[in-house]
């Protein structure tokens, strides 16, 4: 039978893929890709990139080809027989790369090559992925006894199945709980796109009424909303006990064990490779130095914001005692105060925003912040065959007509999609014998669908996060590197990964930048000055708490992998109870199991990375202090940008691309001015 998996050449035929192609398709590219590179390492002639590191990669680039429609559709329709289908395929893919990464021909190989005269004449990008391929050939295990190297490939290979069973298990908790209301009087408080959404749910559903979900755009606005507290509670509780010990649905889908053997499976990786902690291990590609650096950093950010979140949360209980006559606020209190307290000081909602964020304005401004910046225009191209009606395709070009990359943007929650936005790969720039093949990108989001003949309306925060996947989407789009392991975001430290995304959200409130991407669906009418200054004024509202939040969650990753024996779920909780004593200033309660929904940590890259958020938002707002010098459209820095980090990818080391950029080294001063805790 013809598998539509091996014959995409070009863009993957998505109508055509069934979860039947998908074993038969890897077993396929896995055995040509072991059986040549058994042949590529076994010539006779002396090993040069020409001859091997060249068509690795090639090799390499097409397994991703073919993985990648498979891994994206696992996330953005996920049912059974696919799932069964990608499950099947991961310790496959685990022991190729497992067996490449500790394949001892390739690493002489790579060695001779380092070390002959050819390596001189090489340029920046193959230099850095020979280096890059050494060190990961260090922390594969290569240097290992065999013993301890069969040991490392089979821990591999476990903690591939452990982060898909932490995810799975987090998406069957999240869609298992929903919450059917026929009493309109529940729903006070609630804005009518939230009704709206709930309606769409339970008409869905075949259900009576109105009914929530766990699924941010349902839970969201209930936690902001809902003036029903019983109701808040209700979904706060289900929410911060998915997949654990506690809670409705306690250890049904428990994350417990699994988190015991992650952590477990990576320290013993890491003692093998001769770390003292999972820790330095992560550090080994980061920009960071060293578990101290990160420390100091992340301590010294949050004693600068404890007084500024001390000020918020007193503001905050005043308020909610004074104006509502509550004497203690409960965790699933917070947010519906905070809110309340916004609309006080500001007179602003988020949900007063939305009417002037209709989806395809956003999208047509969020182009032209983009056009302005660095001359590229952006166009939708139709006919592509996509995973959904919903999903549409864009080209970008410069201005001499030039294809840069391309993108598939899919915007709205629905069933079998996991949450959260993030930006993947769907192919890579890099060079062919037929010439260039073009980076394609997907931008995934989950934003309220349109409801009726009316467009999706976003809230101001919504407009932030696709800003946000769209800074990662111009670094793999517009990297000017042919060579895989360095293009776009390849090869790039995961500490300066959200460098170009968190940059991007700087335009989000800048009036010159919000008038391109905002007005009234109904009307037309831009956002005015009044309304404008209240955004303003709000931006930084509770910004200490917020900020002590991100560091709370930071410091928690990054203690829990310097730990150097295994724990058990209950130490886990008493390590995160202890980072809050410290870093909080708001008591959490007792059945609450974030970490077991933390799959940033326990299922995505983020282990021992989640300090990148914060130190990348050093470095974004560093580098926009330059626009706010020269003027946020100011063409000649925009170009600078582009040249110096958004096309470098991963050919040279961070550190010098920003200097590159910035002319020294990154400072924090902006970005404590720009969350408002400058003293």
């Amino acid at each position: 039978m013809n598998n539509p998996l091996l014959e995409n050449e070009s863009l993957p035929a998505f109508s055509q893929i069934r979860p039947e192609h998908i074993e038969p398709a890897i077993d396929q590219v896995l055995m040509e890709n072991r059986e040549q590179i058994a042949r590529i390492l076994s010539a006779e002639t002396p090993p040069s990139w020409e001859s091997t590191i060249a068509p690795i990669e090639e090799l390499n680039d097409r397994l991703n080809r073919i993985w990648s429609p498979v891994k994206h559709l696992n996330a953005v329709a996920n049912n059974e027989a696919l799932r069964s289908a990608y499950n099947a395929c991961l310790p496959k893919l685990s022991a190729y790369s497992t067996e490449l990464g500790q394949n001892e021909d390739y690493y002489r190989a790579c060695k001779a090559i380092a070390e002959s005269p050819e390596f001189a004449e090489l340029d920046q990008a193959r230099k850095k992925v020979i280096e890059n391929t050494l060190r990961d050939f260090r922390l594969s295990g290569i240097e290992l006894n065999e013993q301890d190297r069969e040991r490392f490939k089979a821990l591999r290979q476990t903690l591939s199945k452990l982060t898909a069973t932490f995810e799975e298990n987090l998406l069957d908790a999240t869609h298992a709980w929903k919450k059917q209301i026929t009493d309109e009087g529940q729903l006070a408080g609630l804005p009518e796109s939230t009704r709206a959404l709930a309606r769409q749910i339970a008409e869905r559903e075949g259900l009576d009424g109105w009914v929530f979900n766990l699924e941010f755009p349902s839970y969201m606005p209930v936690m902001t909303y809902a003036d029903d507290a019983e109701l808040r509670r209700e979904m706060y509780v289900a929410f911060v006990t998915r997949a654990s010990d506690q809670g409705p649905h306690a250890k049904k889908w428990d994350n417990s064990e699994i988190m015991e053997q992650l952590l477990a499976t990576r320290q013993e990786m890491a003692k093998l490779l001769g770390f003292n902690n999972y820790a330095e291990y992560s550090l080994a590609t980061k920009m960071a130095r060293d578990p101290d650096q990160v420390l100091d950093f992340l301590t010294d950010l949050a004693r600068r914001s404890r007084p500024f979140a001390e000020k918020d949360l007193e503001e905050l209980k005043t308020f909610a005692k004074q104006e509502f006559g509550v004497d203690e606020l409960n965790a699933w209190d917070m947010s519906y105060y905070a809110e309340k307290l916004r609309q006080h000081r500001f007179n602003l909602s988020q949900e007063a925003l939305r009417p002037y964020f209709p989806v395809p304005r956003v999208l047509d401004g969020l182009f032209q912040v983009v056009e302005r910046l660095y001359g590229i225009e952006i166009t939708e191209r139709k006919g592509v065959d996509v995973w959904h009606e919903d999903v549409q395709f864009f080209e970008i070009r410069d201005q001499d007509n030039r294809l840069r990359g391309s993108f598939y943007l899919d915007l709205y929650a629905r069933p079998q999609k996991r949450g959260g936005a993030w930006m993947d790969e769907c192919l890579i720039r890099k060079r062919t014998e037929k010439g260039i093949q073009d980076p394609v990108a997907y931008l995934t989001c989950n934003f309220t669908p349109p409801l009726g003949d009316q467009p999706s309306l976003l809230t101001h925060t919504e407009v932030t996060t696709l800003f946000h996947e769209f800074g990662h989407g111009l670094h793999h789009m517009l990297t000017e590197i042919d060579v895989p392991g360095v293009s776009g975001i390849n090869g790039v430290a995961w500490d300066a990964v959200e460098l170009p995304s968190q940059f991007m959200e700087n335009w989000c409130w800048e009036r010159e930048a919000l008038d391109l991407f905002s007005s009234h669906f109904e009307t037309g009418e831009p956002i005015g000055d009044e309304l404008f200054t209240k955004m303003q004024a709000a931006k930084n509202f509770q910004s200490g708490l917020q900020m002590l939040r991100q560091l709370e969650f930071a410091l928690f990753d990054f203690r829990l992998h310097m730990l150097e024996e295994p724990v058990s779920s209950a130490q886990i909780q008493a390590l995160l109870n202890e980072v809050r004593a410290e870093v909080s200033v708001i008591k959490t309660p007792d059945f609450n199991r974030f970490q077991h929904s933390f799959s940033h940590i326990f299922a995505g890259g983020y282990s021992a990375g989640y300090y990148s958020y914060k130190w990348a938002e050093v470095l974004s707002a560093d580098a926009f202090s330059l626009f706010e010098e020269k003027g946020i459209f100011d063409r000649a820095t925009g170009e600078r940008f582009l040249h110096a980090i958004l096309e470098q990818g991963g050919s040279r080391e961070a550190m010098e691309l920003f200097i590159d950029f910035r002319g020294r080294e990154p400072e924090i001063e902006p970005l404590l001015r720009h969350s408002g805790l400058a003293a």
